[in-house]
């Protein structure tokens, strides 16, 4: 079997057996489709080797796209994570080829994120005019972000139904649909109560566009009403411009900030892990760095 049929297999194998997210998918499949490409022959598994590989990372790095961009470090990485996976599946079907712990992935310079300040914070919340039609709406999205600290994904796929306002809390599926309880504060409570009770419709996205007309004769018609990530950026970006924030502010934005005020007041980097979903602490700990600016603070204060 050549490696075109083996790297079927292995998408099918992420599909049915580890049931992996259709973004994943979609991700595999177009970086493992440009690693045949670069063969540019059907080779035998046992035949790929750590010298092809090399030229495989030197034609990513001098890669240009149609509008003349290159590839950048981390997206280089993601290929060759994604060859390194098909090389484990190859291992674990006992199918001779190079082994993936050979291959290294390229060092990236440590990665920076942008908070916003509590001034701002406020500024940003002050930015929503509540007389407008969707004031109420785009006040519950900004507080439901700052305070619990959702990806932008994970906002606009809420129900209605999935949400306990009275117990603050409610389930969602992240990365690799890993369940984790979500918490809300008693400002995002208020503001999704308000905001659903000046809703005349009984659609079940909690987040909704201003589609017109609120009848909708099945599922298919409720999904057409549900904000998409892209209207959510929009909308924090909209806010964000409003307050005369020069910094570019987006939905993770407000995800970075929640995670640093929680460190910056006391909360052990475990607990913040669990709260943001992610999968290794390495992923969290760049937010160790961020509150740091507290030792400033107590250094200026009580070293005289």
């Amino acid at each position: 079997m050549k490696i075109s049929q083996h790297i079927r297999k292995f998408l099918e194998y992420c599909e049915i057996t580890q049931n992996r997210s259709k973004k994943t998918l979609e991700n595999y499949n177009h970086y493992l489709k440009r690693f045949e490409e670069f063969l540019s022959e059907d080779i035998d598994p046992k035949d790929l080797t750590l010298k092809k590989i090399q030229n495989y990372r030197l034609f990513l790095n001098r890669f240009i796209d149609d509008r003349g961009g290159q590839l950048g470090i981390k997206t280089q990485n993601y290929h060759i994570i994604a060859v390194r996976a098909f090389l484990k599946y190859l291992v674990k079907n006992d199918v001779r080829s190079l082994a993936p712990e050979k291959i290294e992935l390229s060092k990236i310079p440590e990665r920076t994120v942008e908070v916003l300040s509590r001034e701002e914070l406020d500024r940003l919340f002050k930015a929503i005019d509540k007389t407008k039609k969707t004031g109420y709406r785009d006040a519950a999205i900004l507080e439901t972000l700052y305070s619990t600290g959702l990806r932008v994904s994970e906002l606009t796929s809420l129900n209605r139904d999935q949400i306990d306002l009275k117990r603050r809390e409610f389930m969602v599926r992240g990365k690799g649909k890993k369940p984790r309880i979500i918490f809300l504060s008693k400002k995002a409570a208020n503001a999704i109560t308000t905001y659903l009770k000046d809703r005349n419709d009984n659609l079940n996205p909690l987040f909704t566009n201003n589609g017109q007309g609120t009848k909708c004769d099945d599922i298919l018609d409720e999904e057409r009403r549900r904000l998409s990530t892209v209207s959510i950026e929009n909308i924090v970006r909209k806010y964000a411009l409003k307050a005369g924030i020069i910094k570019k502010v987006t939905p993770h934005t407000l995800r970075h900030s929640f995670a640093t005020e929680l460190l910056v007041n006391g909360a052990d980097i475990r607990s913040v892990q669990e709260m943001l979903g992610h999968s290794s602490i390495t992923t969290t700990q760049i937010y160790t760095h961020l509150s740091n600016k507290k030792l400033r603070e107590i250094h200026e204060k009580y070293h005289k």
